[in-house]
């Protein structure tokens, strides 16, 4: 039986009451924290534009072992700051922790993971962003459909990055950090607020019969990409899926470039 890979899940979470260690001795931070922890896309102009925060940092933590590739976050970096306005720039910190052990991961674990290890939040120039790279797959995933990344928070998401290394590197498998790239930007086209998840549209063009998604067939937003033979076709290129035209022009309303 073939299977579905999804590459999204949009979790719509509200600001979450629980809090990190961190939390607990330094108010400080408490406060900064939930401002990082509201509803994608409701950061989007925040992220592209420098009307607030002229910096970004992205902290990229990752289980022991399941390290992204270097090329992924290069081109997540490339991707940001063709589409961003960060006049003081775009900086990475990369961490590792143990393994959780919760494997799979439900919605609920992975937002505690990051309660208990993001150690950036904003602060009075910087935005920060959180990305987590586990070592296991999601619990929503079936015999037919598994899942790839969510982006759950409007600075946070997660990537399967296990299941990524599964599917990836072998005869007739996409090549890894390509793969890895393709679900970052696409998870974060949707913490940019699409496709009309924060960002407004500034064209009719939402998929009606997917929810999110650009109607764009070659657009890095479109819905196929959640399914076995969508990948295929968006890579079968050798190249990362761009944004469309509508779907730039909606940042670029928004803030962005």
């Amino acid at each position: 039986m073939k299977k579905t890979f999804s590459l999204l899940t949009i979790i719509i979470l509200l600001s979450v009451g629980s809090c990190s260690k961190d939390d607990t001795t330094d108010n400080s931070v408490a406060l900064n924290a939930s401002a990082n922890r509201q509803q994608t896309g409701s950061s989007a102009n925040e992220l592209l534009s420098d009307k607030k925060f002229k910096s970004m940092v992205i902290e990229v933590v990752y289980v022991t072992g399941f390290e992204p590739s270097s090329t992924a976050i290069n081109n997540f970096v490339n991707f940001l700051t063709a589409r961003t306005y960060k006049p003081n720039g775009i900086s990475v910190v990369k961490h590792a922790i143990s393994s959780p052990g919760n494997s799979p991961y439900t919605d609920q674990e992975i937002v505690n993971i990051e309660n208990a290890n993001r150690t950036k939040y904003n602060n009075v120039d910087q935005i920060a962003v959180w990305a987590f790279f586990a070592d296991g797959k999601s619990s929503k995933d079936t015999e037919t459909s598994l899942i790839l990344g969510t982006a759950y928070r409007n600075t946070s998401f997660v990537i399967f990055e296990q299941t990524i290394q599964n599917l990836s590197d072998s005869p007739f498998e996409p090549n890894r950090s390509l793969l890895e790239t393709t679900i970052i930007t696409h998870e974060f086209g949707h913490i940019l607020g699409l496709t009309n998840l924060g960002t407004p549209l500034q064209s009719n063009h939402e998929d009606p019969e997917h929810a999110k998604h650009c109607i764009e067939k070659t657009c890095l937003m479109y819905w196929s990409s959640e399914s076995n033979a969508g990948i295929s076709d968006m890579l079968s290129a050798g190249t990362v899926p761009q944004l469309d035209a509508q779907c730039i022009a909606d940042l670029r309303a928004n803030g962005g470039k």
